[in-house]
């Protein structure tokens, strides 16, 4: 086998293990969520938190979410979050949002810089799972694509230099 494909199989492996590990990441989070019965207004606060933070010190936070194509199965993806501006109307809560990403299964790791960000808006709501007895549990989508589902915004990843990469 020569170098150059050798390399390139490993690379590959590289990217098949970030996204089992990511995979598992995401999962054990939305676990977690889900035990400790985490509502939507709880999650519209924490998002707040952000989008003060962005606006003073130009935070940005590490995210995971679902991609589901097609052609194939839901994947995590990881990114960075920019939160913008918060919209409230009654119970119906949005968030204006930037979004890069990092690393997709088809890209492998996206370095800063290397793909666009892209504006995004999500909303927060209560998702009612009659899979698990009527559980309860806060969701935050993509509005603008369907393919893209169950945000998931670290609070404790949170990063300040990557503004210049979100317009």
């Amino acid at each position: 086998m020569a170098s150059s494909q050798l390399m390139e199989e490993y690379r590959r492996w590289l990217t098949f293990q970030r996204q089992e590990q990511l995979s598992r990441e995401h999962l054990g989070i939305v676990q977690r969520l889900e035990d400790a019965r985490v509502s939507a207004s709880q999650v519209v606060k924490a998002y707040r938190s952000m989008a003060e933070k962005a606006a003073k010190e130009g935070a940005c936070y590490r995210t995971l979410f679902l991609r589901t194509t097609p052609e194939q199965p839901s994947l995590v993806c990881e990114g960075w979050l920019f939160v913008r501006r918060m919209l409230s109307e009654g119970q119906q809560t949005r968030i204006r949002a930037t979004l890069l990403e990092t690393f997709t299964l088809e890209d492998g790791i996206i370095p800063v810089g290397d793909k666009p960000a892209r504006k995004i808006t999500l909303e927060i709501y209560d998702y009612l799972d009659i899979n698990k007895g009527m559980h309860t549990s806060a969701r935050v989508d993509a509005l603008e694509s369907s393919q893209d589902t169950q945000f998931l915004t670290l609070l404790d990843a949170v990063r300040g230099d990557l503004r210049p990469h979100m317009t």
